[in-house]
């Protein structure tokens, strides 16, 4: 597991060639096992692959939403905040799961964030996606996930360059 998130990066650049259902399969067997408070499962997950919907959900914010308009497939992740006040969180979880299972599976994967977020026009990132997904108005959507086999090389996370002194024992230590 630890060499698997020290290889783990942003991937934006994706080969031409589609995820084989097995793949897509695997992925959505595992991130189905996320933990969410109360087991509630608040999150909703719809799967694009279908390449003109991936371009307009590449377009909702602009550059920093283009690796969807490349990648193959993108994981939508929505959740009903009326059934769990911590969707945000059990929301996170879940994509969180989804980049690792990728990453698993030799995909690579970019998190492009949704909520409290405008597209170039200065709309809702969020009404904007909806309307693209037909996504009933009582869910909320925390992020997509572009989905699809590296067409980049990111070096590994460095154990030397990692933020240890972001870590404390047993009170905050501001004398760093």
């Amino acid at each position: 597991m630890l060499d698997l998130l020290m290889k783990r990066r942003s991937i934006r650049k994706y080969k031409n060639r589609e995820i084989e259902k097995e793949v897509l399969d695997k992925i959505l067997q595992g991130v189905l096992t996320s933990p969410s408070s109360k087991n509630r499962r608040p999150w909703e997950l719809i799967v694009v692959n279908n390449r003109e919907n991936l371009i307009k959900l590449g377009d909702s914010r602009g550059p920093a939403s283009a690796p969807i308009k490349n990648a193959p497939l993108a994981i939508v992740v929505a959740a009903d905040s009326q059934n769990s006040e911590i969707w945000i969180e059990d929301s996170s979880i879940i994509a969180t799961v989804i980049q690792i299972m990728a990453e698993s599976l030799g995909l690579g994967s970019c998190w492009i964030q949704v909520r409290e977020r405008l597209t170039p026009q200065n709309e809702s990132v969020e009404d904007y996606v909806k309307n693209i997904l037909n996504i009933p108005e009582k869910y909320n959507i925390e992020c997509m996930i572009s989905l699809g086999y590296p067409d980049e090389e990111k070096s590994p996370h460095n154990n030397e360059t990692l933020p240890y002194d972001k870590v404390h024992y047993n009170e905050f230590n501001t004398a760093k």
